[in-house]
């Protein structure tokens, strides 16, 4: 499965071209809608949120709702364009970037006139289309059962208590308690009191004209074991995830199950320790590995933390220099969030789908859904008569 976005902030569309997505699955349009609303909620998020309803508009490669394996092509409508077309037609160049964002490089490297150009594609938006790309993932790993879904861990200082015991796994029952707290907040906080602490937070961040980041949590489980490979550095699971998540605007950092604790931690402590049972198979106690062992699945959750940095346009402004005067100026000021970690539990959950479909489709099948259930149905055989 591999895809392509297209598209500007303020232009009319953006979109996505979905190649080897395989025929015979069930498109559920209401269920991508869906993960594009999730983007766009939470507090923090700016003005323009209120501008656009995202829906997907899927031109190709799916007939009667259901997917061809013909490329699928899909639009989100800008609803925002309007509003903008005239005011960046007609605007002077822009000539001083922002700290901490694409504006002075992009403006070098494509020896652009102003960063304009940069802004409108570098710009967080593009996201949306990556998030309706991940619905269709979803939509395929549902049929194997597996599920992905991301929360809000720390905004600023103010982090959550989820009571966890270091390298707990969480168990199915505490883990649909903890996604069904997140989906109800405005932050997509489990935690209800660290909820309030954070909007008190970012309500003040606002006053100041400045922004927070934060860290989330992703957790996919229903993982079968032996996804990925060893074989090649580029086929590690964990390699190929963590590009994906930190191709995010604003991550910074990507952990997997201890992550940046794992040095802090000796070997014996550390390594999850194998058990058996006949009617579990084997199955570990801790998850420090984050549920991948040597570039593989090993059947336990892939947990996965992400680091996200503060939104570079900010109110308050930072020292810039005019890129043609060489003039000190402060850098440029334009609608934007206070805070979009929430949203990025949405996306980075999004990338992780993606990245675990194309797992699935390189170890059973791309070309037809009845196909890969017929390798994987044999696979979990072979599985549990070991």
């Amino acid at each position: 499965m591999r895809f392509l976005t297209a598209g500007e902030s303020h232009g009319k569309y953006l979109t996505a071209i979905i190649s080897e997505y395989p025929s015979g699955v069930q498109i559920d349009k209401d269920y991508i809608d869906e993960q594009l609303a999730k983007r766009q909620a939470g507090f923090g998020r700016g003005t323009r949120m209120s501008i656009e309803r995202d829906k997907v508009k899927i031109i190709s490669g799916v007939s009667s709702g259901v997917s061809t394996g013909a490329p699928i092509c899909l639009f989100i409508e800008n609803l925002d364009w309007q509003n903008s077309q005239k005011r960046i037609e007609n605007e002077k160049d822009i000539l001083n970037p922002r700290p901490g964002h694409a504006d002075l490089t992009g403006y070098l490297k494509y020896r652009g006139k102003s960063i304009r150009d940069v802004i409108e594609r570098s710009s967080a938006r593009e996201t949306a289309a990556r998030v309706a790309v991940g619905g269709f993932a979803g939509l395929l790993l549902g049929q194997f059962g597996v599920s992905t879904a991301g929360f809000t861990e720390q905004i600023g200082t103010i982090s959550i208590d989820l009571k966890s015991s270091p390298g707990e796994e969480m168990n199915p029952a505490k883990q649909k308690k903890i996604f069904e707290a997140a989906e109800k907040s405005i932050l997509r906080c489990p935690d209800k009191k660290a909820e309030q602490k954070m909007v008190s937070l970012i309500k003040q961040a606002a006053g100041r004209g400045d922004t927070l980041g934060g860290t989330v949590k992703i957790i996919s489980s229903g993982i079968v074991p032996g996804l990925g490979s060893y074989i090649q550095w580029d086929q590690r699971l964990d390699s190929r995830i963590a590009a994906a998540v930190m191709s995010i605007p604003s991550v910074k950092a990507v952990g997997f199950g201890a992550g940046f604790s794992s040095g802090k931690i000796s070997g014996t402590s550390f390594h999850d320790e194998i058990f058996y049972e006949k009617s579990r198979g084997f199955y570990r106690k801790q998850n420090n590995a984050g549920g991948i062992e040597g570039g593989m699945s090993n059947g336990q959750n892939i947990e996965i933390t992400a680091a996200v940095k503060p939104i570079p346009t900010t109110n308050a402004g930072l020292k810039t220099v005019n890129i043609k005067s060489k003039e000190t100026e402060i850098s440029l000021k334009e609608r934007s969030d206070v805070c979009a970690v929430p949203a990025v539990s949405v996306i980075a959950a999004a990338a992780v789908n993606i990245e675990l479909a194309n797992a699935y489709q390189y170890k059973f099948g791309a070309d037809n859904i009845v196909e890969m259930t017929d390798n994987f149905n044999n696979y979990k055989r072979y599985l549990d008569n070991i």
